[in-house]
């Protein structure tokens, strides 16, 4: 599998870690337009170490791969499990542009087949060189927080919801050989 590594600019700033160390798989959803977008937010300086948000991966719409991070190094991507775990982007609209708005909440566009193929490989490819990693989660399935609606903030919404309804969980699980934690991700931990 080609993998096309472009490091993200702070990539040397973030903490170091033992491939031993990686337990878990956490599939996202950049909720942006396109890869272009994602990595203008991925390299926005949120932290006082000079460091974002990022996932390890991410695959675009026609399957390519790209990697941000090393897998030795811990990405800020699913908050309370960045530590054990790497994540993976696959580039699709979700809710974007109105994340939070009430009325955004159901994701309309599909992932290709191309991009959900590019994915069994890169796991299967991972599981082999990551020989600890045992569980795969959704990101939804991790960080359940819900915060008020943009238009109404009476409302509460899920703060994520990636990958969302349409990611295709079944094809995914019958192609590689790490187990979904699912709605018991809380207790992962």
């Amino acid at each position: 599998m080609q993998i096309l590594v472009n490091p993200i600019s702070y990539q040397h700033l973030l903490e170091k870690r033992t491939t031993k160390q990686i337990e878990l798989l956490v599939i996202h959803c950049t909720e942006l337009p396109d890869l272009a977008t994602a990595r203008t937010y991925a390299e926005k300086i949120l932290y006082p170490s000079g460091t974002g948000n990022s996932g390890h991966y991410y695959i675009d719409r026609d399957g390519t791969v790209h990697q941000w991070v090393k897998p030795e190094m811990i990405a800020h991507h699913v908050k309370g499990h960045n530590r054990q775990s790497v994540g993976i982007e696959l580039v699709n609209s979700g809710r974007y542009p109105n994340w939070h708005h009430s009325q955004s909440q159901t994701p309309n566009e599909a992932y290709p087949k191309a991009q959900i193929k590019a994915l069994i490989e890169l796991i299967n490819e991972l599981q082999f060189y990551l020989p600890e990693l045992k569980h795969i989660a959704g990101h939804e399935d991790i960080d359940t927080t819900q915060i008020p609606a943009t238009d109404n903030p009476n409302q509460l919404i899920q703060r994520k919801i990636d990958p969302g309804p349409l990611f295709s969980w079944e094809n995914v699980m019958q192609n590689i050989r790490l187990i979904n934690i699912g709605s018991n991700a809380k207790n992962y931990e």
